[in-house]
């Protein structure tokens, strides 16, 4: 997998922590650094941990699954896309200017359990897992950083579009996936 479809798949995963991100820069009267960090670091390590979690879970069982492992992946990329897609709704901001480490942790976690599938794929696919999580870290905070601040700036207007927008591109990859397999 080239280094570009990694940054496209990383974008598509940080739209769910660009959306909680928005909203968390609109909870807040004043955006300062730490809420910046807070979200850049919270949803950037969990984006980046689960799929290195989710590739030695799928590595384990990848010499079983070798023959249908593109169709794996359509499917997983497939049924995450559709859910994000979705789950999007226009009126989705939370106004909870809540920055705890209890909050940021769940926060973390429930948008990052999409990153955990991605990780099983990437078992399938023989991806460098190291060199995907980083990337996918480094996009997550650049994302989650710049979202707090344009929540801050624009409010929710553009959340759920962008959610949207994760959605489809995991569905394309998971396309693109099983066409290169079946016919190249």
């Amino acid at each position: 997998m080239s280094t570009i479809e990694l940054f496209i798949i990383a974008v598509g995963l940080s739209m769910d922590a660009f959306s909680v991100s928005v909203c968390k820069g609109l909870s807040v009267s004043k955006v300062k650094l730490k809420h910046v960090a807070l979200c850049g670091l919270f949803f950037g390590f969990f984006q980046g941990a689960m799929p290195m979690l989710g590739y030695y879970l799928g590595i384990t069982f990848s010499s079983y699954v070798e023959a249908i492992d593109h169709w794996i992946a359509f499917i997983l990329l497939g049924y995450i896309g559709i859910n994000m897609y979705k789950e999007a709704k226009e009126d989705s901001c939370d106004f909870n200017p809540d920055f705890s480490l209890k909050t940021m942790l769940l926060l973390a976690i429930a948008t990052s359990i999409d990153a955990l599938t991605i990780g099983v794929s990437f078992a399938f696919l023989k991806v460098k897992v190291l060199y995907s999580c980083i990337i996918i870290t480094l996009t997550t905070f650049v994302f989650s950083a710049v979202g707090v601040l344009i929540g801050h700036m624009v409010g929710c207007r553009f959340s759920a579009k962008a959610q949207k927008f994760g959605g489809v591109i995991l569905v394309l990859l998971g396309v693109k996936i099983l066409i290169e397999h079946l016919f190249f």
